[in-house]
Parts: structure tokens; C-alpha cells; sequence
């Protein structure tokens, strides 16, 4: 869902898909491409192709890759396009698939297909990171590549020579021209560079087995995953929109900015175009929603949510701009309806991956939120144009700062979110 994208799962990054999955066709039978997270191609020559169904094709795709039953469950085919022209068919992560369930997965394609996909989402800042943890998730990398630590300036070059292979651009900046030129091989690492060494250095062996090149990386690759759970926004589908800035200068002049919506199982997030960070997460208990068709007005996102105003609560409203706003609301509510699903059948799940993994994986409720001060996860209130209002009879008016009602009745039913109505006072300034 970046750019023209559909069907359940993750996406893979516009600048790689403009590029046609039917390379020949015939009175009988096309040669269909198919793209994995890795970039690699799995080539298809399939029989009238029109009367095939994409469940057929998925079936195709698992055996040619010789794939376990469930990555039935795993993967979906997306067909990507960001001009609506040649689209390609790409296999990757199913956006309904929980992350709870990837630790149960032993087969090690399967998790390598997944280390590829969040690995490359990683490294093209689709997944905005700290500066921590792209360290911490560039020594996996470091590791299943170049094999285990060994001390010494071998290591540090190749990891040098490499350095976009395992941190996104933003920190991989290098000097040009001369002063690049005379950097020799004893010159000191960079700061992004010397981190990813210190995290290399630290990355663990299994326990018991082989630590050379050729040992399995099931373990590695699962470590990479359980890492990126971290991320609020891992296995969501990407969107592309605009939103308001904030009027600013003595003219009050505002625009727009670009912004991707990022839509998991586990809420909504607004993130930077530009700066690669977050301007606005909320889990679905914490908001209401609704889109304006083109019909009505330019297609529109409404997120509704709990704010504040110089201290006093207040309704808040968050306008994005997108072609895609009908999808939006579309996939948020069915992944409540998902999500309701879930917890029904919840009590009769166990945890049946490594005991290790299992135990270290909290649930959604009990992971810990990454809290670094001025985390690039964090929510960026001041930097988005919001409406604040309040509901009196037929009005919807801007006030400042008690509301009396949500304007939305999309959202989860009542006694299963966070987000309250606020008793009105007896008056209300108005803005």
C-alpha cells in the first residue's frame, strides 16, 4: 500500500517496483515475475494466466521456494505500482500476520525472508530508528554476513567498505573530495561506524553450536525480528499523504508536508517523509476515525484523539490529505475487528517457539514503549496542525479547551479503549 499497493502484507520500497511482473505473454501461458523482500526474482511460467487466482499463484510461489504450510499465513503477493502503470507482484509479510506467531516459526527461509524485509525497510528508514538501535540491528546484519567478530582491522574494514549494507544512509555520511581521499585505512571510524563495530563485537553465539559461516542463522535472523518488535510501526502497511504544518511566522503561513501512515495490528502512525520520525502514534484504543470520499470534499484521513490545551483535555483532530484515505479507514477497521477476534481466542494460545525466544518476547500489552528522550518514535505533537474543538448542539466549534462529545462514532466499542468523553464546563472559551 505505498504508493498503489494491495493486498494484505508489507510492502517493499516504490523506487524498486516500477518494474512489470509479466515479462512475455502468449495465446496460453506468461512468464510471471515474482519479487521477494531480498530483490531476488522467482520466475513463474504459468498457464492462462487470467483464469488463475491469487491463492493458486501464493501456491506456486511457497512451492517453487519450497516453503513450510505456514508461510500461507506469513506472506501474501502485493502488486506495487507508484504510477499505475507496469505494476510488479512481489511476495512479502502478511500485514495481518501477529507478530506474536513469528517466534514460533523454526524454518529458516521463512525467517529469512522476514530478517530480509524488516532489514530493508530498516536501512530505508521506512522504519524510523534510533541511533541505537540501527547499531544494535546493523551487528545482526554484520553478523550474518561477514560471519563472527574477529578483532582487528580486517573486521573494521569490511564493515566500512560495507557501511550502507548495514546502517541506513542518514548515518553512513562521509566526507567528499579531498578530505575523503586522504582517509586512509588507520584514519579513526565515524561515529555511526564505530557503534556498529561496538555492537558487532557484542552480538552472541548460540549456545553449543557451530560459530562459523556456514552454522545456521535461524538464530540471528530471529534475533533481528524480536529487535525490530520493538518498533511500533514493525509489519504495518505504508501510505502516502500530506498533512498541515503549523502556521508559523508573522504572515501565519502553514502548507503542507509530505507524510507516510503507517497501519499495523497494533495502531496508527504518522511519520515524516523528510525527517524520518514520528509525528503521531496511537494505538486504536486511543483514538476515533473517519474519510471524506472526493465526492464530498478532497479525500481525507480524520484521526481523533485525547490532547491537551494549556493543560485543560480537549478533543484534537488531525486532517491527512491522501488519495488512499478510503483504504486507510478501510484497514484500520478490520484490523479492530482482527484484533477483537484475537483476544477472543487468546486464552487458548501458548507460546510454542524456543524457550529462550519465547520467554523474551513480551506481549503487546507488557513490551515496553522505547521512552529515549527525543526518540525518533516519539510523537512530534508540535509539529503538526491540529483542530481543538468541542460539539454544542448542531456546531462543531474551535474552542479552547473542554469538549463534550467525539465527533467520530468510529472507534472500539465502549469499555475496550482509553479514549473517554470529558465532562463539559460551564463555559468555554472560545479560539
Amino acid at each position: 500500500m505505498d504508493g498503489t499497493e494491495g493486498n494484505a502484507g508489507q510492502p517493499g520500497p516504490a523506487e524498486r517496483s516500477h518494474r512489470s511482473s509479466v515479462s512475455s505473454v502468449g495465446a496460453r501461458a506468461a512468464d510471471v515475475l515474482v519479487y521477494l523482500a531480498d530483490d531476488t526474482v522467482v520466475p513463474l511460467a504459468v498457464e492462462n494466466l487470467p483464469s488463475l487466482n491469487a491463492h493458486e499463484l501464493h501456491r506456486a510461489v511457497r512451492e517453487v521456494l519450497q516453503l513450510p504450510d505456514i508461510a500461507l499465513d506469513v506472506f501474501a503477493l502485493w502488486l506495487v505500482s507508484p504510477l499505475l502503470d507496469e505494476p510488479s507482484l512481489q511476495f512479502r509479510r502478511n500485514v495481518f500476520f501477529p507478530k506474536r506467531r513469528e517466534l514460533q516459526i523454526h524454518d529458516e527461509e521463512v525467517l529469512r525472508l522476514l530478517y530480509e524485509e524488516a532489514k530493508g525497510n530498516v536501512l530505508a528508514a521506512r522504519y524510523p530508528c534510533d541511533v541505537e538501535d540501527c547499531e544494535a540491528l546493523g551487528a545482526l546484519v554484520c553478523r550474518v554476513q561477514l560471519g563472527p567478530y574477529q578483532p582487528g582491522q580486517p573486521t573494521a574494514c569490511a564493515v566500512r567498505e560495507k557501511l550502507d549494507s548495514f546502517l541506513p544512509a542518514h548515518l553512513c555520511k562521509r566526507g567528499h573530495g579531498l578530505f575523503a581521499a586522504l582517509r586512509g585505512r588507520g584514519a579513526k571510524a565515524g561515529p555511526g561506524e564505530q557503534g556498529l563495530l561496538n555492537a558487532y563485537c557484542k552480538v552472541k553465539e548460540a549456545a553449543g553450536g557451530d560459530s562459523g559461516r556456514g552454522a545456521s542463522l535461524s538464530t540471528h535472523y530471529r534475533a533481528y525480528l524480536l529487535k525490530s518488535h520493538e518498533l511500533p510501526f514493525y509489519g504495518c502497511a505504508f501510505f502516502h499523504g500530506e498533512v498541515d504544518k503549523p502556521a508559523q511566522g508573522f504572515l501565519h503561513r502553514g502548507g503542507r508536508k509530505p507524510v507516510v501512515v503507517a497501519i499495523s495490528l497494533e495502531g496508527v502512525h504518522v511519520i515524516d517523509s523528510r525527517e524520518k520520525h514520528v509525528l503521531l502514534g496511537l494505538r486504536f484504543q486511543e483514538l476515533s476515525w473517519d474519510h471524506t470520499s472526493p465526492e464530498e470534499e478532497e479525500s481525507v484521513l480524520w484521526l481523533e484523539f485525547d490532547g491537551d490545551n494549556e493543560g485543560t483535555p480537549v478533543n484534537r483532530l488531525l486532517k491527512i490529505y491522501s488519495k488512499q484515505a478510503e483504504l486507510m479507514s478501510g484497514l484500520i477497521e478490520y484490523c479492530i475487528e482482527l484484533n477483537q477476534t484475537s483476544e477472543l481466542a487468546a486464552p487458548q494460545e501458548t507460546v510454542s517457539g524456543p524457550p529462550s525466544a519465547a520467554s523474551s518476547l513480551p506481549s503487546s500489552a507488557q513490551r515496553p514503549q522505547l521512552q529515549r528522550q527525543g526518540s525518533v518514535v516519539c510523537s512530534r505533537l508540535q509539529h503538526l496542525s491540529t483542530i481543538d474543538y468541542v460539539e454544542e448542539g448542531q456546531q462543531i466549534k474551535r474552542v479552547k479547551p473542554k469538549r463534550t462529545t467525539s465527533f467520530f462514532s468510529r472507534q472500539l466499542s465502549v469499555g475496550q479503549g482509553s479514549y473517554t468523553v470529558v465532562q463539559p464546563a460551564d463555559s468555554l472559551e472560545q479560539g
